[in-house]
């Protein structure tokens, strides 16, 4: 799996190794570009390297410990081996008795009834009593014969009884039952249910119990004064004194402890209890055939894992378990211890349940990087700072990437502008403006702000069941990363698209399924995202044309242009839904029906076009002929016309002046002479 760096508030190497496993550090000293943050030096090796980081620049955590301090333990499988041995039997039995609660309503509180609970007055009876312990472990099977043998019955009113209360004292009251190093078994033989946590509120009883021992004179001293214990209790307790219950019960009764029990074994007794020795045996050997390791209770930032080479052991769990073990087998688990922050040191121990053999593990982690920095200034701070680590570690009064910035030198209005985003409040509100850079604050749960204006923190994401990423991912500056199998903005859905198939694909290719839930786009609704109210068919569709008909703007790229539909050509159509013209000025008749996915379509297309008929051709020439010679007609007409009225104008013209002449003596064609000249040579009085 690819390493990755998720890091948070980083300033200096020690931070970025704390980040995580797979987070290196740069410690060349030209690294980080003008302005860039020193957070630049901090990401896995290989994006460093890309980056231009040198070899020897890197310091990785993980492959060169050697010269890092407290650095945090990095996950990985360390293998436990476990081989179950041929053992020899070596059998202590011992044994105790329970009843119930010797208080109302569990059993009846008359004093006779106290003293003989039993309804048949023939056999004899036990007075009444909570849980005794009668025989501790020994070796001698003839007291142990004689002692069961020598028991009586006893009685209570309700049909469950105090097992619980029984099973507690006889794995805590470990010197007075005679608990050995062995292997411990617990028989537990009943006819009825047992009271859990909670019943004791029907007699008045408040107190918790305390899990400890109190046998006084071999009796349970607080049966009337505690609660019973819970379940939990009973298999925490078993667990740490590495006692493993058998369950002898009727078939009616036959219970669920074993299932809520690790290391346990149930068998149903017969009527009469005769096959009591073989389920022990049965249960015995099923039990020592069942490896199961696990660990004592850690704090909530260590983790163990555990992997097996058994069937069913490849999948990480909280418990290592193997079913089937023979005697002699060796079986391999790998146990992976993951520590989510810088400790001093911690302990705790792990090894099979039902066996006392223990290993300890002590976790110590590393934290802080040793770069064998010189102590003196250096030139590359300004003389105002020493390098450590490649990162300029300024002296008092100096701060900057390289120790640059004065404090007082700078105009303070100019360097407070530097740290508000978008011209918001200072540092967000969560650090300081120092010399033009954000210092942030510490959270109230010891966390960190970090960001350039301290605008990120880890622990304000969205929860769900009051879990911050429901437990199911990491708070990554105020957004969840979600483990692998699980989405969501709460990390609270597990990721998968079973109810967003269709036999279209998911959300028919309309939307993202999110949450097991389609979220549609583009104006799709419905639980699959199915149909669009606001959609339209769109009939201008010019690939219809060509795909059709070969013709149209995309004739000469039909199918590249138009493969988001696809065509098909018929003789008849019984409805349409398109009515469009082509570029031939025909009318195309087609439907369409939506596919999976956007925009696209399967197109039924008329094979028929509806094309407008074409003129006729003789009809034009000939009445354009026609036309022209009557136009030309009517011309020389209006001509002739004109002309003959122009004549006759004329004509009475000249008849009218004839009539003048005869009156008159005149010509009328004649004219006096407009101009008169005289020669001056020549006078009419000489």
């Amino acid at each position: 799996m690819e390493e990755q760096c998720l890091k948070a508030s980083v300033n200096t190497c020690g931070d970025c190794i704390k980040s995580g496993s797979g987070c290196a550090w740069c410690k060349d000293l030209n690294f980080t570009k003008a302005g860039e943050q020193e957070a630049a030096r901090c990401n896995t090796a290989a994006m460093l390297r890309d980056k231009g980081c040198s070899s020897n620049g890197i310091i990785n955590p993980k492959n060169d410990f050697i010269k890092t301090k407290d650095k945090p333990l990095a996950p990985g499988a360390n293998p436990v081996q476990i081989q179950p041995q041929e053992v020899q039997l070596n059998l202590r039995p011992g044994f105790g008795s329970f009843v119930d609660k010797t208080l109302l309503p569990y059993t009846d509180t008359n004093e006779a009834k106290l003293q003989r609970p039993c309804s048949d007055k023939s056999e004899p009876c036990q007075p009444a009593f909570g849980f005794q312990h009668v025989l501790s472990l020994t070796k001698d099977g003839t007291k142990f014969r004689d002692m069961v043998a020598k028991q009586h019955i006893s009685g209570n009113l309700d049909p469950p009884e105090g097992s619980l209360d029984a099973i507690m004292q006889v794995a805590v009251c470990v010197k007075d039952i005679g608990w050995g190093n062995s292997t411990r078994l617990l028989v537990l033989a009943t006819d009825d249910g047992f009271h859990m946590a909670g019943d004791g509120k029907l007699a008045a009883i408040l107190e918790p119990n305390k899990e400890t021992c109190e046998l006084v004179k071999n009796k349970y001293s607080k049966s009337n004064l505690w609660d019973y214990p819970s379940v939990g209790q009973i298999a925490r307790k078993l667990e740490e004194q590495n006692i493993q219950p058998i369950f002898a019960v009727t078939k009616k009764m036959e219970t669920e402890l074993s299932k809520l029990i690790p290391k346990s074994a149930v068998g149903v007794l017969s009527e009469d209890s005769s096959n009591v020795v073989k389920i022990i045996v049965d249960a015995y050997n099923n039990l020592t055939s069942e490896v199961i390791l696990a660990h004592e209770a850690l704090p909530d930032f260590i983790s163990v894992k555990y992997t097996s080479d058994c069937k069913g052991g490849e999948s990480p769990s909280e418990r290592g378990k193997c079913d089937n073990v023979n005697i002699g087998k060796e079986v391999i688990f790998n146990v992976t211890v993951t520590v989510d922050r810088c400790i001093t040191s911690q302990s705790f121990l792990i090894g099979p349940l039902g066996f006392s053999e223990k290993m300890r593990v002590n976790i110590r982690t590393r934290c802080e990087c040793e770069c064998d920095d010189s102590n003196q200034p250096h030139p590359h701070c300004g003389g105002n700072g020493k390098v450590v680590c490649g990162s300029c570690s300024c002296d008092p009064g100096f701060l900057g990437q390289r120790c640059e910035c004065k404090l007082g030198q700078k105009d303070e209005a100019s360097l407070k502008a530097q740290c508000r985003k978008d011209n918001g409040t200072e540092c967000e509100g969560k650090g300081d403006c120092l010399c033009g850079r954000c210092q942030c604050y510490s959270t109230d749960s010891g966390g960190n702000f970090y960001g350039e204006f301290c605008e990120c923190d880890d622990e304000h994401c969205e929860k769900a069941n009051n879990t911050q990423c429901a437990g199911h991912g990491k708070c990554k500056c105020g957004k969840c990363e979600c483990d692998q199998g699980y989405e969501g903005p709460a990390c609270d859905c597990v990721k998968s698209d079973k109810d967003c198939m269709t036999d279209e694909g998911v959300c028919h290719e309309r939307g993202k399924c999110e949450c097991n839930v389609c979220k549609c786009e583009r104006g799709y609704s419905g639980a699959k995202c199915k149909t669009c109210s606001s959609c339209q068919r769109p009939c201008k569709e010019s690939c219809v044309e060509c795909l059709a008909f070969g013709t149209g703007p995309f004739e000469k790229n039909c199918s590249k242009a138009c493969n988001h539909l696809k065509q098909e050509t018929v003789e008849r159509l019984l409805k349409y839904d398109c009515r469009v013209r082509d570029k031939e000025g025909c009318w195309m008749l087609f439907t369409m029906t939506e596919q999976r996915g956007f925009d696209k379509y399967y197109v039924k297309v008329l094979q028929a076009r509806e094309c407008p008929e074409g003129p006729n051709i003789a009809a034009i020439v000939g009445g354009s002929l026609a036309a022209v010679a009557l136009i030309g007609l009517l011309i020389l007409l209006i001509i002739k016309g004109v002309l003959y009225a122009s004549d006759l104008r004329e004509w009475k013209r000249f008849e009218k002046d004839r009539k003048h002449e005869k009156t008159s003596g005149t010509n009328p064609l004649f004219q006096n002479a407009t101009t008169t000249i005289q020669n001056p040579t020549f006078s009419g009085d000489s």
